[in-house]
């Protein structure tokens, strides 16, 4: 869309449109999270990859982009590399310039901010979006503050601090966060670059399917295992990979498998309690009608898994969108206690990959849904690792 002028956005659930601009709204009136007007699809088969210019990351995909690119740091393109411990193969999105695949998100939606003229963004977060925000943030010369919860991690906030964004710490927990945030953002007309709420970051996160499809040959994997909080990076693989089927590059859609952690599974729950509605051949949903209830107000188990806190989130904000990509793709969601992921934290450093303990949640889960007969062993799996290690000292 190199020339054109930013697209509006709309509210899938009432129909609403809104103009482009730096005091756009972050939610629709109705409380609805909004989307771009403007979703492409490109015409052409690709090259094969050994012909593929990657020089520009995942900006490489621009076609399929509705932003510009004005902000970046040569993010994406990351490895897919064999993981035979776990039959898998692996995306090695820790290898982005600040450490998560929140990179992907976080090159978008600033793109989008210069392009509106935005001046002050605010955003909440548990430490690896904020990092990505405020480092992009500087890079395109906007300022900005980050919402943490009074635990972040030191390494994270450390990060936040020295990209020269202003680390807001909100007593209690990621949720409070998020909270203070939206407050602020509404009380002074902040652009919210909500990893969560803001569309311009999910137009980056589905980059992460036309890379594994590319560096694949152009086929898709029969499944993926991701860790889901918010659930941006499976929301991102189920647009991606919707798209390249829509434009005849990909025969299917893989099946989606959601990861969570013990205690903070509203997912799982909201999953369980929805059933199977009927799909079509083409795996898209006959007459959805989904509200599902989250939050507080959802059954907590006794046990939590505290150790997988890049995911602690107990009300995503795209709840409905997360459910019907599961449904859609014959997909389901557990949730892994501490030990397995301990356990798996431990195996993938011995096996090279030095990653935070929120990654391990994805091989801990591959081990559930194969035990449960939701997974074949001869499936084709790729799970991203989606935080570093060096994040954790």
């Amino acid at each position: 869309m190199a020339g054109s002028s930013p697209p509006g956005q709309y509210c899938p659930d009432c129909g609403t449109e809104y103009d482009p601009g730096p005091d756009e709204p972050w939610r629709c009136t109705c409380g609805h999270p909004l989307e771009l007007a403007e979703r492409p699809i490109p015409d052409g088969d690709p090259p094969p990859f050994s012909r593929l210019d990657t020089r520009r990351g995942l900006w490489t995909f621009f076609e399929f982009l509705p932003v510009e690119r004005k902000v970046s740091l040569g993010e994406g393109f990351t490895p897919l590399v064999d993981a035979p411990g776990w039959d898998a193969e692996f995306k090695l999105d820790y290898v982005m310039p600040t450490g998560s695949f929140k990179d992907r998100g976080a090159t978008t939606s600033l793109s989008r901010a210069v392009e509106l003229g935005v001046e002050t963004i605010v955003e909440d977060s548990s430490g690896n979006a904020g990092a990505a925000i405020a480092t992009y943030a500087a890079r395109a010369g906007i300022d900005a503050e980050i919402y943490v919860p009074s635990d972040v991690s030191s390494s994270k906030l450390m990060a936040i601090q020295r990209s020269g964004a202003r680390p807001v710490r909100v007593d209690g927990d990621r949720a409070a966060a998020t909270r203070a945030c939206m407050e602020a953002a509404d009380r002074d007309d902040r652009w919210y670059a909500s990893h969560a709420w803001n569309p311009a970051f999910l137009a980056g996160t589905q980059t992460f399917a036309f890379e594994v499809a590319a560096q694949r040959g152009w086929e898709a994997p029969d499944a993926l295992v991701i860790p889901t909080g918010h659930g941006t990076l499976l929301l991102g693989a189920y647009r991606g990979f919707s798209a390249l089927r829509d434009a005849g590059i990909v025969d299917s859609v893989p099946k989606l498998l959601a990861a969570q952690a013990n205690g903070y599974d509203p997912v799982v729950e909201a999953f369980e309690e929805g059933g199977t509605p009927p799909v079509t051949d083409e795996g898209d949903e006959e007459g959805l009608d989904i509200s599902f209830q989250t939050g507080s107000d959802m059954h907590a188990p006794e046990e939590t898994n505290d150790v997988a806190d890049g995911i602690h989130i107990r009300d995503p904000a795209r709840m409905n969108d997360i459910v019907e990509a599961l449904w859609a793709t014959g997909g389901d969601a557990v949730a892994v206690e501490e030990d397995p992921v301990e356990l798996h934290l431990d195996e993938l450093h011995r096996a090279g990959f030095y990653v935070e303990p929120t990654c391990a949640v994805g091989p801990a889960a591959l081990e559930t849904f194969r035990n449960e007969g939701v997974l074949d062993r001869d499936e084709d799996v790729v799970v991203p690792l989606t935080g570093s290690g060096l994040k954790t000292l």
